[in-house]
């Protein structure tokens, strides 16, 4: 097995679960009932996915439709990059809430991703600026920022130049944010199959109020390989999971490299489940695929 993760997966080899010429995958998320949703961030739907192998609509008109995890009352949050801007929250039955769309009376960017603190359900998501033309920008700047269980927006950190997925350590004292770009000319590298330097994880201190400090690269994802640093997960021994050039970047706690999973199509998100939490269900392409693994991954409830 390559990269010595043998100790880590049961095999490297992803197995197809369900694929659509027009998918764009994303926001994997494994549910309490058995079952796993998972975005198509193409044409705005929320899908379902069960172990039978069917697939099945949700929702539509998503707004771009990116990543998702649930919140301590069991609603599912959803980052919505078009339309709206914003972050939602659906609750079990159906019933469509705005959470957060705005910043001190300014739009949000392209809601990314998003995590929940399960001490106190506070929320932080990403919102980078990038793809966002110009004048659309109202912010100015790319931000992660934190719903506090009272419900007010704050700026967690603007220290991250092009902030993509965020996952917690185990115990969440730390904060981890995938790093996708610099800027344009990051995109000119990926197009040209050159060596983009940007592509990076950080990792910031969470204080007991919430607040990020120490903000550090964690590991250095540099590389001229299709794919940029985006979804993460992190499992119950701390390890990272995270998408990025060339497979799924599996890294330490300490920022090591231990090794890179090939996936067929270029993976962007993931997310633990099964009823173990013993699977990697990995959105790539245009594909839902999954892996085996041999420690759990950390639940999203």
């Amino acid at each position: 097995m390559p990269d010595n993760l043998s100790s880590i997966v049961e095999s490297t080899q992803a197995t197809l679960l369900a694929t659509d010429p027009d998918w764009r995958t994303e926001g994997p998320l494994w549910h309490r009932g058995g079952y796993l949703t998972f975005v198509d961030l193409g044409k705005g739907q929320l899908l379902r996915w069960g172990p039978g192998g069917k697939v099945a609509t949700v929702r539509t008109n998503t707004g771009e439709g990116n990543g998702c995890t649930f919140d301590r009352q069991g609603n599912l949050l959803m980052c919505e990059g078009a339309d709206h801007r914003r972050i939602t929250r659906m609750q079990p039955h159906g019933v469509l809430l705005t959470a957060v769309d705005r910043y001190q009376g300014k739009r949000f960017n392209k809601p990314n991703d998003v995590v929940c603190r399960s001490s106190d359900g506070s929320i932080y998501f990403t919102d980078p600026e990038l793809r966002v033309p110009k004048a659309q920008r109202e912010l100015g700047f790319s931000g992660v920022f934190r719903i506090a269980p009272e419900g007010e927006v704050q700026l967690a950190t603007n220290e991250c130049e092009y902030p993509n997925g965020l996952a917690f350590s185990p115990d969440e004292s730390v904060l981890y944010v995938a790093i996708s770009r610099l800027d344009e000319r990051c995109f000119q590298e990926e197009e040209h199959k050159q060596v983009c330097n940007h592509r990076k994880i950080r990792a910031f201190d969470v204080a007991a109020n919430g607040a990020l400090s120490n903000n550090r690269v964690l590991c250095d994802m540099s590389s001229a390989e299709s794919g940029v640093p985006d979804g993460m997960k992190v499992d119950a021994q701390g390890r990272l999971f995270c998408t990025g050039s060339g497979g799924i970047w599996i890294i330490s706690p300490q920022g090591q490299r231990l090794g890179v999973i090939k996936v067929p199509e270029v993976p962007r998100n993931l997310a633990f489940g099964g009823a173990d939490f013993r699977t990697l269900y990995i959105t790539a392409g245009k594909s839902l695929y999954s892996l085996p693994l041999k420690s759990p991954g950390t639940a999203p409830y």
